[in-house]
């Protein structure tokens, strides 16, 4: 639709990307020796797919499955990784301001849409209760360690979600340590998240206005489903969706959200050791007395 030849597209996704990667004996190409994977279709241009050959034998056609794929026993061991050592509440998600003061500085990460990097940031945050709080354009950021049910959550704060009201969203997928990441504008909600990852062995759920909006399970390492794929994306697509729902307007928010805790690249990140000022490669603090 772009232009492009539809033969040199198909290059570009198939024969060219195997060389790429140093596949193109096995794969990429109709040839004698490769892999007989390939579809069979009618238009070059609009690409429909009427069969689907996988090592030379026909299991797919007109949209049937004409096999079955078998279903791998995953051991235990893979299964029940999230250990979060104790029942999360609200106060878990807190940070504390010294004594006596109505506000602080606070370092912000600050995703950048549709890149890895992210800007470190500072905000002047308001203090109540002892607790800092939030502010437009700013919500809560954890890092809940679940590997060794420590019962550690780790503080800090992100922007550039975009998310409003009372919402919450935890995940189990958070490279490259996969400890549980959660983000929310509510403590309460935040906690009901992280402990509703630790009932269901991991995977990505969102809450709003108290209650759950969506959810993946992942019981996998808290990482892969081993459910269908197609019912894997219409839950995804429920998560996108609720994520919306909650205010962010962010082309793949959802990766944003997974590369957080990602301590090598910059600038900004949280780890289950703080939160970490990766252009200097140590551990910062979150807040500190407005000068």
């Amino acid at each position: 639709d772009c232009g492009c030849d539809p033969l040199v597209a198909i290059q570009m996704a198939t024969i060219n990307t195997a060389s790429h990667f140093g596949m193109e004996r096995e794969l990429g190409s109709i040839t004698p020796g490769r892999r007989a994977d390939f579809i069979v279709t009618s238009s070059l241009r609009e690409l429909p797919i009427e069969s689907v050959f996988a090592r030379g034998q026909c299991i797919a056609e007109h949209g049937k499955l004409l096999t079955d794929c078998p279903h791998y026993p995953w051991p235990s061991t893979a299964r029940e990784t999230v250990k979060l050592g104790k029942k999360l509440k609200a106060n878990d998600f807190t940070i504390s301001a010294p004594e006596g003061v109505s506000s602080v500085k606070a370092k912000v990460i600050g995703v950048i849409e549709n890149q890895a990097p992210t800007k470190s940031l500072e905000f002047d945050l308001p203090v109540e209760e002892g607790n800092v709080q939030i502010t437009e354009g700013v919500a809560y950021l954890s890092l809940v360690e679940r590997h060794r049910g420590t019962g550690t959550v780790t503080n800090g704060f992100v922007s550039g979600f975009g998310y409003t009201g009372s919402m919450a969203i935890a995940s189990s997928v958070a490279h490259d340590s996969h400890h549980m990441i959660v983000v929310g504008t509510d403590r309460k909600l935040m906690a009901a998240a992280a402990n509703r990852l630790g009932e269901i062995g991991g995977g990505v759920t969102v809450w709003k206005d108290g209650t759950e909006r969506a959810l993946v399970e992942l019981p996998i390492a808290g990482l892969m489903s081993d459910s269908q794929a197609a019912e894997v994306a219409n839950k995804a697509q429920a998560i996108i969706s609720a994520m919306i729902d909650c205010g962010c307007s962010l082309n793949n928010a959802y990766m944003q959200h997974t590369l957080l805790a990602l301590v090598v690249i910059p600038e900004l990140r949280i780890s289950d050791l703080g939160l970490v000022d990766v252009t200097r490669f140590e551990l910062t603090d979150v807040v500190s007395l407005k000068p």
